[in-house]
């Protein structure tokens, strides 16, 4: 059922140029504001001084009187209602009207038609607000002041504001970082700029980070004015990327490079930290002009380093472990945190082509300190100079030991010789030296002539016998 609800006529924004209806004849009377008016000795109403002027395109104001299932009934005080379409109410899609409007609200509407076929004063409430709207956005965009606009959609690329107009969120610029999940705005009212405005395309773009870096600039001017080289405070890993990891200062992100980020080697920041972790940093270096900050995890620890110098001495013998194989050697960590270098050299007793052969990563082994350099944080190790050495790789490397005492190439020379003993005669090693295919059809050539010279013998014989 249709609603309705007594209403009062109200004021139009615009001028009136064009009245529609002829001043009533008299004058009027005093203190009845035009309303009255005196006509041949008597007081009458004037009712043309309740009527509205206006034209179309002109914006009026009116009481909402009656809520439909597709359009709202408007008194503006013309002679009729004016309708409005529930395609006019908004500028989002398939609206209840019921959820626009409210009977007697007084609303701002644009006037469409005068008289329609039907002879309806057709209006739009959201052409009165796009229009509204359009004014203050333009004022916006030339002074640089921001705007206000209810998230109604996620689309593709970004997000949808009701400005009165439609105006397009980029997801680029919805925060000062990406944003993964746009859904999480909806509903929400964001205060942006705006960077791009076309009346003719009704296209306006919008930048939330804007609004947001503007904001943070001030915080950024005063957290640099506060921070000191030196000074160690907290913060949460806001990013990781591979030569370091971010942290948010409370509006200002620091950064702590991949080699301060412990006293041992790091391969990839995530190996120490993780994204949203509260840290405990130091200060390192404040560059105001460019406003970074260069920030330490590990000077907030304690340095292993120290330890080594401490407690150990040029000649002890520790255990540790093999970090890395290198061409020229391999790397002992013999404290969380300390590493010493093992000389290709200092690996073992005889000659090692490399280190692999010898170690691996990851293996277990003794080690005697060569060397401390405090200064250059260095230490110098040996294997080889370990007393009952158990070498992890031991038996590779014996292999490849005895492989190397037996050289193949004696062997080949011992042989020769063997193979030349049996050559007595001068056409002997002839023979050998030619090729096995060779030797063949030279046998097969002379084993006939060799018959026929005994044939020839024996014939000569037997001539000489008979004779």
């Amino acid at each position: 059922m249709p609603l309705f609800a007594a209403v009062s006529v109200t004021d139009t924004t615009l001028t009136d140029t064009s009245p529609t209806a002829a001043p009533a004849a008299g004058s009027p009377v005093e203190g009845s504001n035009g309303l009255l008016v005196e006509v041949d000795g008597k007081v009458v109403p004037n009712y043309a001084a309740t009527m509205v002027s206006f034209e179309e395109g002109d914006v009026v104001k009116g009481n909402v009187v009656r809520i439909d299932k597709d359009e709202v009934l408007v008194d503006i005080g013309y002679k009729s209602e004016g309708v409005i379409p529930s395609t006019e109410l908004s500028i989002r899609k398939s609206v209840d009207p019921a959820d626009e409007v409210e009977l007697g609200e007084e609303v701002d509407a644009l006037v469409l038609t005068k008289e329609d076929a039907e002879g309806r004063l057709v209006l739009s409430k959201k052409r009165a607000r796009f229009e509204k709207a359009w004014r203050k956005i333009e004022a916006a965009a030339e002074s640089g002041e921001p705007v206000e606009g209810n998230v109604i959609e996620v689309v593709k690329g970004g997000l949808i504001l009701d400005l009165g107009v439609r105006g397009f969120l980029p997801a680029s610029l919805v925060d000062i970082r990406r944003v993964h999940n746009l859904d999480e705005f909806l509903g929400q009212t964001l205060e942006c700029k705006v960077i791009e405005l076309n009346r003719s395309r009704n296209n306006v773009v919008l930048s939330r980070r804007a609004v947001l870096e503007e904001e943070r600039k001030e915080v950024r001017e005063q957290i640099l004015g506060r921070l000191e080289p030196g000074q160690v405070v907290e913060g949460k890993i806001s990013n990781i990327v591979d030569f370091g990891a971010f942290v948010d200062l409370d509006g200002i992100d620091g950064l702590i490079h991949i080699s301060e980020l412990s006293w041992s080697h790091v391969n990839h920041p995530s190996e120490v930290v993780s994204i949203g972790d509260t840290v405990r940093i130091k200060v390192l270096d404040i560059d105001r002009n460019r406003q970074r900050i260069s920030l330490g995890l590990k000077q907030t620890q304690e340095d292993p380093w120290q330890r080594v110098i401490s407690t150990h001495r040029q000649g002890d013998v520790l255990e540790g472990t093999v970090t890395k194989v290198v061409a020229f050697g391999a790397f002992v960590e013999i404290l969380p945190g300390v590493e010493g270098l093992v000389h290709i050299s200092e690996l073992a007793d005889h000659h090692v082509e490399s280190p692999s052969e010898v170690v691996e990563p990851n293996s277990t082994l003794n080690v005697k300190i060569l060397e401390i350099d405090e200064e250059r944080r260095r230490l110098s190790l040996s294997i080889k100079r370990v007393e009952g050495q158990n070498m992890p790789m031991g038996d590779l490397s014996e292999q490849l030991e005895a492989a190397g005492a037996e050289d193949p190439q004696d062997e080949t020379v011992a042989e020769e010789p063997a193979a030349e003993v049996p050559a007595a005669g001068a056409e002997e090693p002839q023979a050998a030296e030619e090729e096995p295919v060779a030797e063949e059809p030279a046998e097969q050539v002379e084993e006939p002539e060799a018959e026929v010279a005994e044939a020839g013998t024996a014939e000569e014989s037997g001539d000489s016998t008979e004779s």
